[in-house]
């Protein structure tokens, strides 16, 4: 939710969205949009109606992804507020106000703007966070200043089983001082008796926002637990799990059905980048429903994330899967090297998504299908083009808005292997690929010429390539990078904006 907001407005228009139909009243009766939209910049989207959110993402989705296979329909959201059941919120001692504050962390200034409900976060977790901010107070605690190193709370996390309603509170600390814990404690589940678990957590981090390793449990067992797709899962303070759990749902059953499970009669499955096991333990246990077998083979990196993974396929009685900590790439390199192969593979990387090494070894296992998950439907576009270019064809592609208010869309992508013994192998860089159709069609020399003589303006290779970006256009990765780390890249002025549309028009890019 730090991140800077782009001007979507303009972009907008000229997809064919008029003024007249926004809709700057949230959709939950709440009156007016929330207060702190322009200072937070979490909801890029909140300008617009739901319905206008869904268009722009299908868009966005279709321009990238359209050329490799037909887009489904996106899938909305039930619930496009209240959605988030992790909830975070940094504290601080605003000397102005002279008193503590709690809220969203702004990591440009260091500053913390006070929130009491945000609307896209689980109302119970918000007025536990006020709750405790109260608390802070009246016991006369502090909020750790990170100029002084001194004081007691850095940050609050809360997190709520959707589908179970249990409730953790992490406390995040700079040591493990807890001056009148009993007391705070007491009160603050008095206050709210459906906290399940309470743990406070030793930070000394310089980034805000982070767990550290050590914790010590207050109150409860230390986890809680929640339910996907018929599994259940056990979640720690630094597990991932995702935050729109009912959504997550309609993802996960999307890849799932994608997969067709019911095809192999003991499928032989790898889910990479499988974090706590989400993706493997929920199609082990549809394979199960089915009276099928199979074997679920998981890799992950972080070895946190491996134990929480093995403890929830014990958690589900699941002795089809294992998971190991391990790089996916490295893994499968391994496997095809031995000769083994695999007959479906979910990836979920991040939102970078999958690097050369990773694809390479991928095409050299050569999975029958493959079900690709991503957050970005930019770097899934790269993927897929060297994936279709090493002998898999794209059959569907789904995307899942996950995050209502914001930019961010999940796709879910089937490719198959094509069943031809013989195609071409040609070595293309990862660099070559970003070259989308559109990009092709003029140079940025040709846009800059374009520009100056109709309008007489001097625009950069900088102003084109953020232009580029609104309108979904893929771009080389070094075009649209500061030139070193902590440089702020300056926007493309209006004007130019204007003039560098015009001229993509004219070269038919957009």
């Amino acid at each position: 939710m730090n991140q800077k907001a782009p001007n979507d407005r303009k972009a907008l228009r000229h997809n064919g969205y008029n003024k007249s139909d926004r809709r700057d009243k949230p959709q939950n009766g709440s009156s007016g949009k929330c207060p702190v939209y322009k200072k937070c910049s979490g909801c890029q989207l909140m300008n617009l109606g739901y319905e206008e959110q869904l268009a722009l993402k299908q868009k966005q989705v279709n321009t990238l992804l359209g050329r490799f296979a037909e887009v489904g329909k996106i899938i909305p959201a039930p619930a496009p507020y209240r959605y988030r059941c992790k909830v975070q919120a940094a504290f601080r001692f605003d000397i102005r106000l002279k008193r503590t504050v709690s809220g969203i962390y702004q990591s440009a200034t260091g500053n913390v703007i006070p929130v009491n409900s945000c609307l896209l976060e689980d109302e119970t977790a918000d007025k536990i966070i006020v709750t405790i901010r109260e608390l802070v107070r009246s016991f006369k605690l502090y909020a750790f200043d990170p100029h002084t190193g001194r004081g007691f709370l850095r940050h609050v996390l809360v997190r709520k089983g959707f589908f179970t309603g249990e409730i953790m509170v992490v406390l995040v600390t700079p040591t493990f001082a807890f001056p009148k814990k009993k007391d705070f404690i007491r009160v603050l589940l008095e206050k709210h008796p459906e906290i399940t678990t309470i743990v406070q957590n030793i930070s000394t981090n310089p980034m805000e926002l982070t767990l550290g390793t050590r914790e010590n449990i207050i109150y409860g067992k230390g986890y809680i637990e929640d339910t996907l797709c018929g599994c259940r899962f056990r979640i720690s303070p630094r597990s991932f799990y995702q935050i729109n759990p009912r959504q997550t749902e309609r993802l996960y059953n999307t890849a799932l059905d994608f997969a067709r499970l019911e095809d192999e009669d003991a499928p032989r499955i790898i889910d990479a980048y499988c974090g706590t096991g989400t993706i493997g333990l929920c199609a082990a246990k549809r394979l199960a429903d089915m009276g099928k077998s199979g074997e679920i083979l998981g890799a992950e990196a972080n070895p946190d994330a491996v134990r929480d993974a093995e403890e929830n396929r014990r958690l589900n009685g699941i002795s089809t899967a294992r998971f190991v900590c391990a790089d996916a790439g490295e893994l499968m390199e391994e496997l095809a090297a031995e000769g083994d192969g695999c007959d479906i593979l979910f990836a979920d990387p991040p939102r970078a998504g999958s690097d050369e090494k990773f694809l390479s070894a991928l095409c050299r296992l050569a999975p029958k299908k493959l079900v690709y998950v991503s957050c970005n439907p930019e770097t899934l576009a790269r993927d897929m083009e060297y994936l279709t270019r090493h002998g898999y064809k794209a059959e569907k592609i789904q995307p899942v808005d996950m995050f209502p208010m914001t930019r961010h869309v999940e796709t879910v992508a089937l490719l198959s292997k094509l069943k031809s013994t013989s195609y071409i192998e040609v070595e293309i860089s990862m660099d070559e690929l970003d070259l989308t159709s559109a990009e092709s069609k003029a140079t940025y020399d040709e846009i800059k010429a374009y520009v100056k003589e109709r309008t007489g303006l001097t625009v950069s290779s900088l102003n084109i390539a953020q232009v580029k970006q609104k309108c979904g256009i893929i771009e080389r990765e070094n075009y649209n990078k500061p030139k070193s780390d902590g440089t702020k890249q300056p926007r493309c002025p209006e004007s130019k904006e204007t003039a560098i549309l015009d001229a993509l028009r004219h070269f038919k890019m957009i």
